[in-house]
């Protein structure tokens, strides 16, 4: 009869783990641990088993690899008071299993049945929590990855779409000051309008797809420095500032000329927004010394003066900030000689690395 009990917690094991994805796998260890307890408990009432008998000793052993697998699977997948109760219940039908061959018949005994179970269960109880810690690690990471991806979706909103809305606004007013005075011209600006609504629209889908998306997968290639020319022809065009464009022509890294793109349209756009009465913007990128020096200067000293003020916003230039000094540069942005402001950007080739446009 006692025999028989050494294979209750074996066929309870296969219906438990079934039941894990209702019940949790705290509550599975939970279960088979009691299970383990009651067969102990019996086997002291009905009888001790024989230490020569093979199949007991067998069951035995799986039993308590069984009761181990459990404490490590609900470590590692729960957390919280019913998960220590369930890891403690297990554990201790462990270092119990033992008693089922003899008596506990002094403090010798006792010590021996806690270090069988301390020396099985600790093993296990280490392994739960580092692989615990591990899922939670890569949890982390994941949800960081994701966050940053959004925040990196958040800047390509701000650079691009503010770009394109805030050339739509300087046209806007241009075709209305233009509208009774001479039709043609507005309509060509009212035709420029609807162009740089499109590229915004797009901009703006684009985006929403990829915070939809699971994964982020399928993301466009950055802008880099050839896309500078068609940048600065449409800002030209707009009716405002002449820009005027110098750019290496020795391969940069696509890093820098991700960066370098972002800043050349966050500094044209704040000429249209704060300083409208600028005239000539020059955009100057050399490659000296391992390093790339971006220069953007316009003749508007003193921004927000002329034009309506713009509320709120500001998030253009920390931002940025944040970037170049990733890639292990320097930006700073303020009034330079005479009449005039800078956006000065230095930026590592070297340290950035070596991947030509």
């Amino acid at each position: 009869m006692t025999q028989i009990l050494s294979g209750v917690v074996l066929v309870l094991a296969l219906p438990a783990w079934a039941a894990r994805g209702r019940y949790g796998a705290a509550a599975v260890t939970m279960a088979l641990g009691a299970a383990s307890l009651v067969v102990t408990f019996a086997v002291w009432l009905l009888g001790r088993w024989a230490e020569g008998d093979r199949w007991a000793g067998l069951a035995g052993l799986v039993e308590l690899a069984v009761l181990l697998l459990a404490v490590v699977l609900g470590l590692r997948t729960e957390d919280g008071p019913r998960c220590a109760v369930a890891a403690w219940t297990a554990c201790g039908a462990v270092a119990l299993w033992l008693t089922r061959f003899a008596f506990l018949e002094g403090p010798g005994d006792v010590l021996t049945v806690f270090g069988f179970g301390s020396m099985l269960s600790l093993p296990a109880v280490l392994i739960g929590l580092y692989l615990r810690g591990l899922d939670e690690g890569r949890a982390n990471a994941v949800v960081e990855a994701r966050r940053a991806q959004r925040l990196e979706l958040a800047h390509d909103l701000h650079d691009f779409v503010a770009h394109d809305v805030s050339g739509m606004v300087a046209q806007a007013q241009a075709g209305a000051y233009l509208a009774g005075i001479d039709p043609a011209r507005a309509a060509e600006m009212f035709q420029r309008i609807e162009q740089a609504g499109q590229r915004a629209l797009a901009s703006l889908d684009r985006t929403v797809q990829l915070l939809r998306s699971e994964e982020g997968g399928g993301r466009a290639p950055q802008p880099g420095l050839l896309e500078l020319a068609e940048v600065a022809a449409r800002f030209t065009a707009t009716g405002g500032a002449e820009v005027t464009l110098e750019l290496p022509e020795e391969p940069v890294p696509r890093e820098v000329e991700g960066t370098v793109h972002r800043i050349v349209v966050e500094s044209l756009t704040n000429v249209r927004r704060h300083a409208p009465a600028a005239r000539a913007v020059e955009v100057r990128a050399r490659s000296t010394g391992g390093r790339l020096e971006l220069t953007v200067t316009n003749d508007g000293r003193n921004p927000g003066q002329a034009g309506r003020p713009r509320h709120g916003g500001g998030s253009g230039l920390p931002g940025l900030v944040a970037r170049v000094e990733a890639l292990g540069g320097s930006l700073e942005a303020g009034p330079h000689e005479t009449e005039t402001w800078r956006v000065t950007a230095v930026l590592p080739l070297e340290e950035a690395g070596t991947r030509p446009a």
